[in-house]
């Protein structure tokens, strides 16, 4: 049986998951073998919001020598990242109709990958639509970015929705004189008032820290467009139509029940590459949250924010089609299983590090980090494997992102575990991927950053009217 270039398998003495076929390395193999005799050059477009088109050429095998399978697969997992990273409601295809054609068909209603084909249906408020074209038909590139955060003066209120906490944080003309951080539960709750009452009541005890409130920045997990939450996991059992009616203006009705203070959301990824960019001043910056889920956030060269959908917790950074199944997009091999306390957790249970299921996904992540103070070796190999994933993961998003800095924060990054899954990740790209390993640098911010961080950098959204 011919061997498959794609599931290409690392050969690490610490991997806690045999099953792990990066994509990164899989497409480096894919590549390899290809020439000009022997591959096509294909195109892919994504059209989305205020005419942004986004394009991206590659190449495949020709028809019907023996790569089929591959080149389906990999055109499906590019289109799906490219879907998930810049978003768009149009998708122009220049490549074998043969293989357009299944792509469209499991971008469907019905199709294999109807989560995603309603998720940006529901975002852009339009169907998900598939052109097959030539490549001198695809349509000009076109790119825009926002000018948004960075704003410091004033007395400003910052609010991070997480999915295991809520954090936030009092902030006087660029300083912290409080921030705090309450567990709470919004996944498991259908009813909005909870949400509702929880985050009124963290965006209050930060007002009594000022003498006044001038804005109030949100991070949150989710999609959001002009201050409206479209989507979001925190939210996954609200019924839709209480989401449309209650949810999606939350953050506004809040502000306004406080006396119409200025409020600005954004996703909380691209708070995360705020912070990034802030805490280093440099540009060019990769975000990425490792909490409840996977958030991330670009900030581009200009220093701007570029308005894409930066959602990596659904790209896929492994090509194993038996590896874990995403609950909720019911796809295997998204960031959100690789990235997150999730992750930790799935580790644990594959390697025998016993957890109460009593507790919650937090607790359980608290209990793996003690057993990592306490030199556990099934822990340690947990937080190898965990830089393992970012090393691999890193190098697949650098096809699509001008990153030079990469700023990690979030809750499974706490204590000791974030110095080895940094220090993991950086010796795979030197190990894999020496022609980009130098281009890239790898930040923790300090601890207490790395908890709130996103919230402070959020209360910087808002420009203050003079």
């Amino acid at each position: 049986m011919k061997t498959n270039l794609l599931l290409q398998k690392p050969q690490l003495n610490d991997l806690a998951d045999p099953l792990f076929r990066p994509i990164s390395l899989g497409n480096r193999y894919f590549h390899q073998y290809q020439t000009e005799q022997n591959s096509l050059e294909i195109t892919i477009a994504i059209e989305g919001d205020s005419g942004r088109i986004i394009s991206k050429k590659t190449r495949i095998f020709n028809e019907n020598i023996g790569h089929d399978a591959e080149n389906v697969m990999f055109v499906e997992r590019l289109v799906k990242s490219m879907l998930w990273i810049y978003g768009g409601f149009k998708v122009y295809l220049s490549m074998p109709s043969s293989i357009a054609n299944t792509i469209i068909s499991m971008y469907a209603d019905q199709g294999k990958r109807s989560f995603d084909y309603h998720f940006m249906e529901r975002i852009y408020e339009q169907p998900l639509s598939f052109v097959i074209c030539k490549d001198h038909e695809m349509p000009s590139p076109k790119h825009h970015s926002s000018d948004i955060g960075k704003h410091l003066e004033g007395y400003r209120i910052g609010f991070d929705a997480g999915g295991s906490d809520r954090k936030v944080s009092a902030v006087e003309n660029g300083h912290t004189v409080y921030s705090e951080e309450v567990i709470w539960y919004p996944k498991q709750n259908s009813d909005p008032q909870y949400h509702y009452e929880g985050i009124l009541d963290s965006i209050q005890r930060a007002m009594t820290y000022l003498p006044r409130v001038d804005a109030i920045g949100v991070s949150t997990a989710g999609v959001c467009i002009g201050n409206r939450l479209m989507v979001s996991s925190l939210f996954i059992q609200v019924p839709e139509h209480v989401f449309n009616e209650k949810v999606k203006n939350i953050y506004l009705d809040i502000a306004k029940s406080l006396g119409d203070i200025p409020i600005e959301v954004a996703n909380d990824g691209e708070i995360t590459a705020l912070a990034g960019s802030m805490s280093m001043q440099a540009n060019r910056v990769l975000g990425i949250a490792m909490g409840t889920s996977q958030a991330s956030g670009y900030v581009d060269i200009n220093g701007y924010v570029t308005g894409w959908l930066n959602e990596l917790a659904f790209v896929p950074v492994d090509y194993h089609p038996d590896q874990w199944v995403d609950p909720w997009s019911k796809d295997v091999g998204c960031g959100v299983n690789y990235f997150s306390q999730d992750a930790i957790i799935r580790l644990a249970k594959m390697n025998g590090l016993v957890l109460d299921e009593s507790l919650s996904p937090a607790e359980k992540l608290v209990v793996v980090q003690k057993a990592l103070e306490k030199h556990d070796p099934i822990a340690y190999k947990i937080y190898q494997t965990m830089g393992i994933y970012l090393g691999f993961g890193l190098a697949y998003y650098r096809d699509f992102f001008d990153f030079e800095h990469v700023m990690i924060l979030g809750r499974v990054l706490s204590g000791q575990g974030g110095e080895i899954i940094v220090s993991r990740a950086q010796e795979i790209l030197k190990s894999y991927f020496p022609d980009i390993s130098d281009l890239i640098k790898i930040h923790l911010p300090d601890e207490h950053n790395r908890r709130v961080g996103q919230s402070i950098a959020a209360a910087s959204l808002v420009k203050i009217s003079k």
